[in-house]
């Protein structure tokens, strides 16, 4: 029985470790510029 609450309390800090991360992506604006890195890919880079 004592193992699931282990398992239990591991869960909530894994969860709300993930759940900061996120909210701290979206803060510093990890999600501004979704198009960009997709048309980025497409394009060669300019010889040096």
């Amino acid at each position: 029985m004592t193992v699931i609450l282990y398992l239990l309390g591991a869960s909530l800090v894994l969860g709300g470790g993930g759940l900061a991360l996120f909210l701290w992506a979206l803060r510093t604006g990890q999600f501004e510029d979704l198009e960009g890195a997709a048309n980025r890919i497409l394009f060669d880079d300019a010889p040096d």
